[in-house]
């Protein structure tokens, strides 16, 4: 017999970067395995060297790293970290990025500007990756730029499970805070089965670059409004969009979204806001700095686990969610 067949099985190696590790062992408790032991370090000038500390031969790899500030050092280490990866022969990596840098840079709004989403999934490709799992992009066609599969998990189900349990859905209704966010609102009402107000927005002619919410369109007076994002940064749009409802009328309004960016002055908005409850999910890094009472963060790692586990196993991803995608 010419040849020789090889008699090992597939190994699932799971890797972290340093960018937000209390995830990444999340992740692992979930999947029952431990995280490969890396090295990782800055030299002075500031480039990142990594360095795994077993032998990746053959493994089915998983890199986890979340692109929270500093965004280009925890991307860059994670590029770094694939083509360690692919030149230590790995079979497989998937790169797992809770939180998709550069997404909201998916198309030119004018002359001369970067699509910088398609540069970080050109990126992945040319540094070895096979595959992305990632969680609520800031708009879904961002998969078209990958050559290779990509997982676009949902937290939907996970943000309305908490939503269900702690509100009456009959008196809830679903608030989409601008025109880009009406689809994802329209599964939140599929899902609790309430109905749908929409957010009109118009910049202001008087002044430069100043959004200004203008319309409220759908029934909210007296009634609990649920406005949902992919992601608050330094929360101005869903400030603004709450006193827009209660303007109208609305008795209350919850906020929840998939990514807590928080930058800037978001957490002194969203305290000071008449916002009764925000709710995220953990894809970035909140430290103790930033919570605050109203704040609520739900774990992700048992969904990014269930994928990892699907795609390991050659399983079906889409039936985490039912079927539906």
């Amino acid at each position: 017999m010419s040849g020789i067949k090889a008699s090992g099985e597939k190994k699932l190696m799971l890797f972290s970067g340093r960018a937000h590790p209390e995830l990444a062992k999340e992740v692992a408790d979930n999947l029952h395995v431990e995280l490969t032991p890396t090295a990782a370090y800055d030299f002075a000038n500031g480039e990142t060297f990594v360095r795994f500390l077993e032998s990746v031969r053959g493994s089915d790899a998983f890199v986890i790293q979340s692109h929270t500030s500093p965004i280009n050092q925890w991307i860059m280490e994670q590029l770094i970290m694939v083509d360690a990866l692919k030149r230590a022969s790995a079979a497989r990596i998937t790169v797992v990025a809770p939180f998709f840098g550069y997404a909201r840079q998916d198309k030119k709004h004018r002359g001369r500007e970067p699509i910088s989403a398609r540069l970080i999934a050109d990126l992945f490709k040319t540094a070895g990756a096979h595959r992305l799992i990632t969680v609520d992009l800031h708009t879904a066609q961002i998969q078209g730029f990958f050559d290779c599969p990509v997982d676009h998990l949902f937290a939907l189900e996970l943000l309305a499970s908490h939503v269900e349990s702690k509100l009456d859905t009959s008196q809830v209704t679903v608030v989409a805070p601008d025109a880009g966010r009406v689809r994802v609102a329209e599964r939140w009402t599929d899902r609790l089965g309430c109905p749908l107000a929409i957010i009109h927005k118009r910049r202001d002619p008087e002044v430069a670059n100043e959004v200004k919410v203008f319309e409220v369109v759908g029934e909210v007076e007296g009634r609990t409004c649920v406005i949902v994002d992919d992601m608050i940064d330094t929360g101005g749009t869903i400030v603004k969009a709450a006193d827009a409802l209660f303007e109208k009328g609305a008795a209350r309004v919850v906020a929840t979204a998939t990514h807590g960016v928080l930058s800037g002055p978001a957490v002194d908005r969203l305290k000071n806001s008449r916002i009764s409850e925000v709710i995220l999910t953990n894809t970035l890094p909140i430290p103790e700095e930033k919570r605050f009472d109203k704040l609520t963060v739900l774990s992700i790692a048992p969904l990014i686990a269930q994928a990892i586990h699907e795609v390991f196993s050659d399983g079906s991803v889409t039936s985490l969610f039912g079927g539906h995608s």
